[in-house]
């Protein structure tokens, strides 16, 4: 094996380590080229430390018998393998928000996995074993479940709160309020579990509608459950009225959706001294105010503000966009419809407000006939959007206001999709609390873990980094001599090293 300076026509000399041993030349490796004389030299003195670390690796010479004595004895040395990377992470941020305060290993465990592995709680006794070596009856995580309902449920809620004023360090003062509905793999309703609309399209299983509290960030504050067959609109007055109550809340300044309001409930808002933004109905308004709002003739962006009673006020905007949405539905709906009335699919019984059947009328006694008029007559509403409320804020403010309602939106679906917190395969009431419990702190960890990446200015999803955490494993073995244990984080490439690195945690020598 030898150095070999090899000049190109161009000038450049590049150096290169040789190997002959079999015959024939082997260019071992080039360590480089250069044109500048000093830079060879550089490059030759490097090509000799070279040489002589392959030289010395292929002295080394294991006697085959105990080069496998080592690697039994490495093997017989393993007392197991863990995943180990949502806790190192997910249990950090858990810990952080307060949850490690009730001091129940089986919430920890629970709430984890939901984020992990989101299954039955028999699938999650079944994971805790297989990835985390954790041994746990199901029996214990049901009579949990109990003891969790009777004695700590409440404070979930509060540590949330209270983590939520710590890191924005601000009290609450805006919250979005919207309900959705969780369906059961069962077909049997009860007191409780009740057939009723269905946000998932399950109508034929019972269900129970979870209603929301969050932040101007989408944090989660406070939950309530309702039967399955409740009015959606009759469940925010008392979540928002606990929540005040609970926290000794002066002020209150509450967003929802338009499904969510009634005349009834913006009564009660006033009567209770709240303030409030809401979607407006415009199309339910007076014929008064439908022909102030009709009669704008607003451009793309512009909104205007028409007064109501009581000190309430009308936001009006248009967006071009939203016209150009509004007006494919209408056109798809009629299809729908024309293509349903060819078929001979509809009936006396379309006759509905709901949806696109507004546009049907009965001919006669008998056939059911496409109102094209009625339809030609909705395009003045293209693009047109309200906004009720009853603040002092400007018309700005309010619009830009409501549509962070998104947030809650994405929480909904975070819990939908990513946690997996419907369907529910319990029956007991408590435990369908419970569980709502779980899912409900197991958010919390996900919208906190999002925060974070966001100030850390990551392009990081939450999801992504929950798949990068189910990678991470330890591996921990006992010496056989000396009965020491040793934990290693198996760290096996870049993107698990960065993630761990960006949260600043130690992967060196984690506890077992």
């Amino acid at each position: 094996m030898f150095i070999r300076q090899k000049k190109n026509k161009s000038g450049v000399i590049s150096i290169q380590i040789v190997d002959k041993s079999s015959g024939k030349y082997k260019v071992v490796k080039t360590i480089g080229s250069s044109k500048d004389i000093k830079k060879v030299v550089q490059l030759y003195i490097q090509a000799q430390q070279e040489k002589e670390r392959i030289l010395g690796q292929t002295r080394i010479n294991f006697d085959i018998d105990k080069e496998r004595d080592l690697v039994d004895t490495f093997f017989n040395a393993i007392e197991g393998i863990k995943l180990l990377g949502p806790e190192l992470l997910l249990g950090k941020i858990f810990d952080q928000i307060g949850f490690n305060s009730l001091k129940d290993e089986v919430f920890r465990y629970l709430v984890l996995t939901r984020l992990v592995y989101p299954v039955s709680k028999l699938k999650t006794v079944d994971y805790l074993y297989k990835h985390k070596g954790i041994i746990i009856d199901v029996g214990k995580v049901y009579r949990y479940m109990d003891k969790l309902h009777q004695q700590k449920m409440t404070l979930v809620q509060e540590i949330s709160y209270r983590h939520a004023v710590r890191v924005l360090d601000t009290k609450v003062s805006i919250v979005f309020y919207d309900v959705t509905t969780l369906y059961f793999e069962a077909e049997d309703e009860d007191d409780f579990r009740k057939n009723g609309f269905s946000k998932d399209g399950k109508h034929q299983q019972p269900q129970i509608v979870l209603g929301l509290l969050v932040n101007a960030t989408g944090f989660p504050l406070a939950y309530n459950i309702f039967e399955g067959n409740k009015f959606e609109g009759h469940t925010m007055l008392p979540v928002i009225e606990t929540f005040r109550e609970k926290y000794k809340l002066q002020q209150l300044l509450i967003v929802a959706d338009a499904g969510l309001m009634s005349n009834q409930n913006i009564k009660e808002l006033c009567e209770k001294k709240y303030e409030f933004i809401v979607g407006g109905r415009i199309k339910n308004e007076s014929d008064a105010l439908k022909s102030q709002i009709l009669s704008l003739k607003l451009n793309d962006g512009e909104s205007a503000i028409l007064q109501k009673q009581e000190g309430q006020k009308m936001i009006v905007g248009y967006s071009a966009q939203r016209a150009k949405k509004d007006s494919y539905n209408r056109k798809r709906g009629l299809e729908k419809l024309e293509k349903s009335l060819s078929t001979g699919k509809l009936t006396k019984k379309h006759i509905t407000n709901r949806g696109y059947n507004k546009y049907l009328k009965l001919d006669g006694e008998v056939r059911v006939a496409i109102d094209y008029e009625k339809y030609k007559d909705d395009a003045k509403w293209n693009g047109l959007k309200g906004y009720l409320t009853n603040t002092n804020l400007s018309k700005e403010e309010i619009i830009a206001q409501y549509k962070q309602l998104w947030r809650i939106e994405k929480t909904f679906r975070i819990s939908k999709t990513d946690l997996r917190i419907r369907p529910i395969f319990h029956y007991l009431k408590r435990r369908i609390e419970t569980h709502i419990c779980i899912s409900f702190a197991a958010c919390v960890v996900y919208k906190e873990l999002e925060r974070q990446l966001k100030n850390k200015k990551s392009e990081l999803s939450p999801e992504k980094v929950i798949d990068i955490l189910k990678t991470i494993y330890a591996l921990s073995i006992i010496t056989p001599n000396s009965k020491s244990n040793y934990t290693r984080l198996l760290i096996k490439n870049d993107e698990q090293a960065q993630l761990l690195k960006l949260f600043e945690i130690n992967f060196g020598c984690p506890s077992a």
